[in-house]
């Protein structure tokens, strides 16, 4: 490949700490990503297994690679972590003793262009994390409604101007349809008012962070990814997520509460009548944040929140 899926690993230590690695244990590495994780991890290992999921060809070519010191205790699967029991299953693994994910948009997607995912770089527009399936961010934007798209930009981008972007979006491409990362940039730009255009982040960062979520069905993949990871888990095993934004950091916390409380019947009911009992205990309550050092070393680490809970 011309160039390397390198990723620094946000919250290493912290991540391994929460999994408590047993030599001979089995565990997910849900987003390979750059391998660093999963690196770490399989590092611990003897006569243990590591299965690591993605979605991305960029990433398991680039895993072959990274991985081929601890090779004799991975397996690399191409698959969305959604499905993360049937990997299991196909596996033959009736569960796994640790499981991460890290979630969000990794560095090597961001930093090569082509990949469409920058808006600080000329790129046609695409985000698809699977460069295999069909939806990309053109479809998005040039296809769906004014209504669709300003729902998007408000619920996932949490984009308040969002009634004149996607009302922006629809003159433009009534005229030409909008290609390139660059051009929906300046778009978003011309759109907000002044005010906002000084605010210290970039003004199309909240758009595209919800064009790429709505391109690879992230929310409905993470709520789906939660419960079946709790699922999966062996007595003791821990699941560790790490979030980037609150849209995934609420549907973790929310996840992990309600495996933790089990019971589901009405506050004012006497005595519990469903019979659910807690899956998971929390061992913080509070998420592990990153460290300045580490922020210093890796701005990109700057929002990260790392969320355990263990399988009772």
């Amino acid at each position: 490949m011309d160039q390397k899926f390198y990723h620094i690993s946000i919250l290493p230590e912290a991540c391994l700490d929460a999994l408590r690695i047993s030599p001979n244990g089995v565990y997910v590495d849900a987003t390979l990503g750059g391998a660093g994780h999963s690196l770490r991890i399989a590092s611990r290992l003897t006569t243990g297994r590591l299965i690591c999921i993605d979605r991305d060809d960029e990433a398991i070519q680039n895993a072959y690679t990274r991985l081929a010191p601890v090779w004799d205790r991975v397996t690399i699967v191409k698959s969305d972590f959604r499905e993360i029991d049937r990997v299991l299953a196909g596996q033959a693994l009736p569960g796994a003793d640790g499981i991460l994910f890290d979630l969000g948009v990794s560095s090597p997607q961001l930093d090569h262009a082509e990949r469409g995912f920058s808006y600080m770089q000329d790129a046609p527009l695409d985000m698809r994390m699977d460069q295999q399936q069909a939806l990309t961010a053109y479809d998005v934007v040039n296809s769906w409604s004014r209504e669709e798209l300003r729902r998007i930009l408000f619920e996932y981008g949490e984009e308040r101007y969002a009634p004149l972007i996607a009302a922006a979006i629809e003159r433009e491409r009534a005229a030409s349809p909008i290609r390139s990362t660059l051009a929906l940039a300046e778009l978003i730009r011309s759109a907000m008012p002044a005010k906002a255009l000084r605010e210290k982040q970039h003004p199309a960062k909240r758009s595209f962070q919800a064009i790429r979520i709505a391109v690879n069905d992230e929310l409905s993949a993470l709520r789906e990814a939660m419960d079946k990871a709790i699922d999966a888990l062996n007595p003791g095993g821990r699941l560790a997520v790490i979030t980037f934004h609150s849209l995934e950091d609420r549907i973790v916390k929310t996840a992990f509460q309600a495996a933790a409380k089990g019971c589901t019947c009405p506050k004012d009911f006497p005595v519990c009548v469903c019979g659910q009992k807690p899956k998971v205990r929390l061992p913080c309550r509070r998420p592990v944040l990153p460290d300045a050092q580490e922020i210093m070393d890796n701005p990109r680490a700057r929002s990260a929140k790392l969320r355990i809970c263990e399988r009772v």
